[in-house]
């Protein structure tokens, strides 16, 4: 199977149309390498911390910001008004394996969450680059999943939190690895331990 059609078949998990996807990850083996390239140590603190830098959403084409065009990737027959609202489509929320047709109860979850991010090593960043971090759609950092499950991840790393369809354990492994090595992010040792655990289901 291809990189793309386990990638698909990973996050599709259920009969269906066809759907979009954030960029797919690099490979397994792939990640593994990158993990083994990342620098452990203890995380920082939020001394500092706020959303507000980190900002989101910008503009990215036309009326469509960040979330619009997440929402308008990952979605199933996605139509929008002249502002890029959607006005109707559905979107499959990987993390609980559930269908939405309400845009109101899905969120574009950062898979590294902001917060993480900042313990991680973007506290040091410029507002610049942490605004291109929280709205960069080039890799699989972006993705839409229900709200509930959004909030209930927050900003906790794969050791004190997973998506409960465990299926998908393989490919979001891979992806948070992806956008840890792209920004020469640390981690903890307990998230490589969790991160390495979840790379052994692929």
């Amino acid at each position: 199977m291809t990189t793309v059609a386990a990638a698909a078949a990973a996050w599709t998990l259920s009969a269906g149309p066809a759907m979009a996807y954030p960029p797919t990850p690099p490979s397994a083996s792939t990640a593994a390498s990158q993990l083994a390239t990342l620098t452990v140590k203890s995380e920082g603190s939020t001394d500092g911390y706020s959303r507000d830098k980190f900002p989101h959403w910008i503009t990215q084409s036309g009326t469509c910001d960040t979330r619009d065009e997440v929402l308008k990737r990952d979605g199933t027959n996605v139509t929008v008004d002249s502002q890029c609202e959607p006005t109707g489509g559905r979107w499959y929320s990987v993390y609980d394996a559930t269908w939405v047709t309400d845009d109101s109860s899905i969120d574009i979850d950062h898979i590294v969450p902001l917060a993480e991010a900042w313990k991680s090593g973007a506290n040091t960043w410029t507002q610049s680059r942490r605004q291109q971090f929280a709205n960069d759609l080039a890799i699989s950092q972006l993705i839409a999943v229900t709200a509930s499950s959004n909030r209930s991840k927050s900003d906790k790393d794969p050791s004190a939190w997973k998506p409960p369809n465990t299926s998908v354990h393989c490919i979001y492994a891979r992806e948070w690895i992806w956008v840890k090595y792209t920004y020469k992010l640390t981690l903890q040792s307990a998230e490589k331990t969790a991160l390495t655990q979840m790379l052994g289901s692929c």
